[in-house]
C-alpha cells in the first residue's frame, strides 16, 4: 500500500510531473493498481439544478451573469424533476449524481430546504449524492450531511498565486474554509481544479500542493481541462494537449494515491486513446451525460462503448465509503439559522474579466 503524505513540496511535484513520460506512467499505474481496481471507473452524472445568473466573475465560467455567453438561465428545479433525472442517470450506469447550482454561497431558506429534499430523494435511490452549491457554513454542511449527502464539491480551481488572476469576487481562503466546514461532518470532500487557463506549471504544482497537504486528502479530485466558451474572459485560450492532461492525472495519482481522480471537463476534445491513457495513468471516474452543467460532454452511449472497448466496468455506489443515512426534515437536529456569513470580496480588478464584462454590456 502507498504511503499518504501531507508534506509534498512544489519542487517535488514538479519533478514528478516532468519525469520521462513512460517512467511517469509506470509509476502512476503501479500505485493505481495497488490502491484501486484498475478496470473499474465510476460514472457520475452532473446535473445543473439552477443555471446561470451567478454573481461571481470566474474567468472560465459561462454562468457568470456579467458575461454574455448565451447560457439560458433556469430557476431551481423541482424535487420531482431531479428525481426523474437521477433515475435516468441510474439506468444509464451512473452511480453518483452531482447537483450544481450557480450560487456564490448557500442561503438559508426555501431554496436550500428544497435542495435538502433533493439530497434525501436521491440517497433513497441508493445513489451517491454530491452537491456543488458555492460556499457553505458549518451548520449548512451538517444539514446536508443529515439529508444523506455523500460528497461536497468545492474546487480550488488553481494555485493560490494564480487564483487572483482568475477570480476577484471571492478569496482562495474562502474555498479552504468551506472544505474545512465540510470536514466537520461525515460528508466526503471533492475538490480539484482546471488546467489550461493560462497558468504556469508552477501553478499546477501549487494547486496540487494545496490539495495534497489537506489532512485528510480529498476523497475525490476532479481534473478539468478548460473549455473556452465564447463570451468568457478566457474565450481565446488554446486547448491544452492531451499529454498535459495525462501528466496532470498521473502526478495527482502519485501524490494522492487513495483519491478518486476524476476525468472531468474537456473530454470532448480527447480521443478514446487519450482517455485510455488517462485511465492507465490513474483516472478512475468520469462524468457522463451530454452536458457538464453548461459545456458539452460525450454522450453516455459513447462512453459505454468506450468502456466495452477498454474492458472497463462502472463502479458500484458506496464502494469507497458506506452509504450515509437520511434524516427526515422533521427529525433534523440542525435547523435553519438564517445565517448571513461575510464571505470575502477581495475587490481587485482582473483586466480580461473587465473587458469581457464591457463586451457583454455592448451585446445587450
Amino acid at each position: 500500500m502507498s504511503e499518504v503524505r501531507h508534506n509534498w513540496s512544489k519542487q517535488e511535484i514538479l519533478d514528478i510531473y516532468n519525469k520521462p513520460l513512460m517512467d511517469l506512467l509506470y509509476e502512476a499505474a503501479t500505485i493505481h493498481r495497488q490502491e484501486h481496481d484498475a478496470n473499474t471507473v465510476q460514472v457520475s452524472t452532473l446535473l445543473s439544478i439552477k443555471t446561470g445568473g451567478c454573481p461571481e466573475d470566474c474567468g472560465y465560467c459561462p454562468q457568470a451573469a456579467r458575461y454574455h455567453t448565451g447560457v439560458e438561465g433556469n430557476d431551481l428545479m423541482s424535487v420531482q424533476q431531479v428525481k426523474a433525472q437521477a433515475l435516468r442517470a441510474k439506468s444509464s450506469g451512473s452511480s453518483r449524481v452531482c447537483m450544481g447550482a450557480a450560487w456564490r454561497n448557500v442561503k438559508d431558506g426555501p431554496e436550500f430546504d428544497q435542495v435538502l429534499e433533493m439530497v434525501r430523494t436521491i440517497n433513497k435511490l441508493d445513489m451517491e449524492v454530491c452537491c456543488t452549491l458555492g460556499m457553505i457554513t458549518e451548520n449548512q454542511a451538517q444539514r446536508l450531511a443529515e439529508a444523506g449527502l455523500y460528497a461536497y464539491n468545492h474546487n480550488l480551481d488553481t494555485s493560490e498565486d494564480y487564483y487572483k488572476d482568475v477570480i476577484s469576487t471571492r478569496a482562495f481562503e474562502d474555498r479552504l474554509d468551506t472544505i474545512e466546514n465540510v470536514r466537520k461532518t461525515n460528508v466526503t470532500v471533492c475538490s480539484g481544479g482546471i488546467i489550461g487557463m493560462g497558468e504556469a506549471l508552477d501553478d499546477r504544482a501549487g494547486m496540487l500542493v494545496a490539495l495534497s497537504t489537506l489532512d485528510p486528502q480529498p476523497e475525490s479530485v476532479p481534473i478539468n481541462a478548460l473549455v473556452a466558451v465564447e463570451g468568457t474572459p478566457m474565450e481565446d485560450i488554446e486547448p491544452i494537449s492531451i499529454w498535459e492532461m495525462v501528466r496532470m492525472v498521473a502526478t495527482t495519482r502519485i501524490i494522492m494515491p487513495k483519491t478518486q481522480v476524476r476525468l472531468s471537463a474537456g473530454r470532448t476534445q480527447m480521443s478514446r486513446e487519450g482517455q485510455a491513457m488517462c485511465f492507465f495513468a490513474g483516472a478512475n471516474s468520469i462524468f457522463a451525460g451530454d452536458k457538464l452543467l453548461t459545456t458539452p460532454n460525450p454522450d453516455v452511449n459513447e462512453d459505454m462503448a468506450m468502456f466495452k472497448e477498454l474492458g472497463l466496468n462502472p463502479q458500484k455506489p458506496f464502494t469507497k465509503v458506506s452509504q450515509p443515512k437520511t434524516v427526515e426534515a422533521g427529525d433534523s437536529e440542525y435547523q435553519n439559522l438564517g445565517e448571513k456569513p461575510k464571505w470575502t470580496r477581495p475587490g481587485h480588478k482582473i483586466e480580461r474579466n473587465e473587458v469581457a464584462k464591457e463586451k457583454a454590456k455592448l451585446a445587450k
